[in-house]
């Protein structure tokens, strides 16, 4: 018999504490009834202790109810869960509907933002939105203007409002907020716009600015301190920014924050990555490029860094360091560690100890990865395989059969940790690339690429995605999954020893945690790129996820590509996904029969 259940912060492998924190969300989040935040809890888990559904009966689910968002583009994210309330939104124009559960799909309110259309041209990777946030009785959305709103919880009216950046200059958002004490976090998009990225603090009771933070600059505009910031353990001394860049160049820098954050309120630290430094073309911006595809860990309340680490210096290919950086308490090599895991684009899976920053695991989590060797653990640099650098290779070269591709092993889509396992559940890409870097000059708010790319699956293989199941402890993959398309959704894990997950052609999927047999199958109306979350209500357990085909894998269908190189090279590697799919925003909530 299925019980509500309460859970303890023990439960969910992280220790849970401190007068800064959000005392209602880490209350709410606790609560596994409910969805309150888009990634679960405050340390990313994508983790759900009911388990009414079982690996036993999950074969029986059955479709609840459905919603039509009533926009075609790409639906990344998903639906927050509060008491008998859903929320959900829409790629742009960035709508978002309150749903009560009572009866369910009823439009309890909905807002619908006047937003210019011209927002569309500067906005990379199709017109996605990752997602609302709650806190304080609102509901925050980062719309793709680049505006910050503030939405009553109860009502939809807007409580406040403020500007996070110009889409004329390229600035757009597309990242899901966090909402941390008394404070939003927000990140910036627009790295193929040569826009300087930035995460910004705003206080939840009126918007006002509490800090700012740049990813590259002087030291006092990126919130370093010389001699207190690290990395790998050591001071990162002054203008470490600065002195990566060739003269102003870090002005259009890049280095943008489009993905996830995570929160340890023991520590009161903030994680995060951030994306590609501008140009693609390498040969133009000689140096590191410092802090571009780094992961920070800052003050919560100040901002300031505590440690960063830079995945990937120089960055040749485009691998985004804006993955999601999963907080968990696990042994590594046999000793307890306070852990940061994170899957990185560029095919590595990295463990570090949060606290420090100390880099513990770097091994590649797909074994047809073969731009770099391996991480060096001293420098925490990738050594480098001369026949694939771009830079190598020079301007108006093709350098070709680089694996990954610039979308990465794996994007943005989050993977899961079960604490009952201590194993990760990983959506990733199979796909490699071509690359053609060429000279382009910077025009605010024009694209600042400067590469023709084309994608493929490696050689010899039929597939272009996999889900898998990673150890963390050793760098390992433990098994894999392969599917016809990236796996381009969100995965969970429950207590009911299963993961969910979604394809492109619009399967949602459960498997077993012991070896990734499939024990459910169900097509949606869309393809899916959303994350699937679980709640209850009246006692019951539903499942629910977005179907809405899109994303940068699906660009070719959601704007209509159809040339091998357009959408950055991936409308023609997807471009056989039009036969298994169709657009189409839709929300469909699963459940066992009664």
């Amino acid at each position: 018999m299925f019980r509500k259940i309460a859970v303890s912060a023990a439960a969910l492998g992280l220790c849970i504490s401190g007068a800064s924190a959000n005392e209602e969300l880490l209350r709410l989040q606790r609560d596994p009834n409910q969805w309150v935040m888009p990634t679960g809890n405050y340390a990313n888990h994508r983790y759900s202790e009911l388990n009414q559904i079982t690996r036993d009966n999950v074969a029986q689910l059955r479709p609840s109810w459905s919603f039509s968002t009533g926009v075609l583009r790409g639906h990344e994210g998903g639906p927050l869960v509060l008491g008998d309330m859903m929320y959900i939104h829409t790629p742009f124009p960035n709508k978002v509907f309150a749903l009560d559960l009572k009866e369910p799909g009823k439009i309890v309110w909905r807002y619908e933002p006047s937003q210019d259309p011209s927002v569309i041209a500067v906005m990379c990777c199709d017109t996605v939105n990752r997602g609302v946030s709650y806190g304080d009785g609102k509901i925050i959305l980062a719309q793709a203007d680049a505006k910050v709103v503030a939405l009553d919880a109860k009502t939809g009216k807007v409580a406040w409002s403020v500007t996070n950046g110009d889409p004329g200059k390229g600035e757009t958002m597309t990242a899901a907020p966090m909402v941390f004490g008394d404070k939003v976090l927000v990140g910036i998009s627009g790295g193929e716009f040569g826009v300087r990225g930035h995460v910004t603090a705003y206080n939840l009771k009126d918007g006002s600015m509490a800090w700012r933070a740049y990813s590259v600059g002087p030291d006092n505009e990126i919130l370093f301190d010389p001699q207190k910031t690290t990395s790998l353990g050591k001071p990162v001394g002054p203008n470490s920014s600065l002195q990566s860049w060739e003269g102003d160049q870090w002005k259009i820098g890049g280095g943008t924050t489009w993905g996830w954050f995570s929160y340890d309120p023991e520590l009161n630290l903030v994680y995060y990555g951030s994306g590609n430094p501008g140009t693609w073309n390498p040969a133009q911006r000689p140096g590191d490029n410092k802090w571009s595809m780094t992961i920070f860990a800052r003050d919560a309340t100040t901002g300031q860094a505590k440690w960063v680490y830079q995945m990937t210096p120089h960055d040749e290919w485009d691998y985004d360091g804006v993955n999601e950086m999963i907080l968990s308490d696990i042994n590594v090599r046999g000793r307890p560690v306070k852990a940061l895991v994170h899957f990185d684009r560029n095919g590595f899976g990295y463990t570090l100890n949060r606290e420090t920053g100390e880099l513990l695991v770097a091994e590649k989590f797909d074994p047809v990865v073969n731009w770099a060797t391996k991480v060096d653990m001293q420098t925490g640099r990738p050594e480098v395989v001369k026949e694939f650098s771009t830079r190598q290779g020079g301007e108006d070269t093709n350098t070709q059969n680089i694996c990954p591709a610039a979308l990465g092993t794996k994007d943005q889509q989050p993977a899961a940790f079960s604490p009952r396992t201590s194993h990760f559940y990983v959506p990733t890409n199979h796909v490699c690339m071509d690359y053609e870097p060429f000279r382009v000059s910077y025009t605010a708010g024009q694209p600042y690429v400067g590469a023709t790319l084309s994608m493929f699956p490696p050689k010899g293989a039929q597939h272009m995605g996999n889900f898998i199941a990673w150890d963390a402890s050793e760098g390992k993959i433990l098994w894999s999954k392969p599917e016809r398309f990236s796996v381009w959704s969100g995965a969970l894990a429950t207590a009911g020893d299963i993961v969910f997950y979604g394809t492109l052609e619009g399967y949602l999927k459960a498997v077993d945690v012991r070896d990734g047999k499939e024990l459910f199958s169900y097509r949606t109306p869309s393809g899916i790129i959303g994350n699937v979350n679980t709640y209850t209500h009246n006692g019951k357990q539903y499942i629910a996820v977005l179907s809405g085909v899109g994303g940068w894998a699906g660009i070719g269908m959601a704007a209509g590509l159809q040339g091998d190189t357009e959408g950055l090279g991936a409308a023609g590697a997807y471009r056989s996904l039009a036969n298994y799919t169709q657009l189409g925003g839709v929300l469909t909530v699963f459940a066992l029969p009664n």
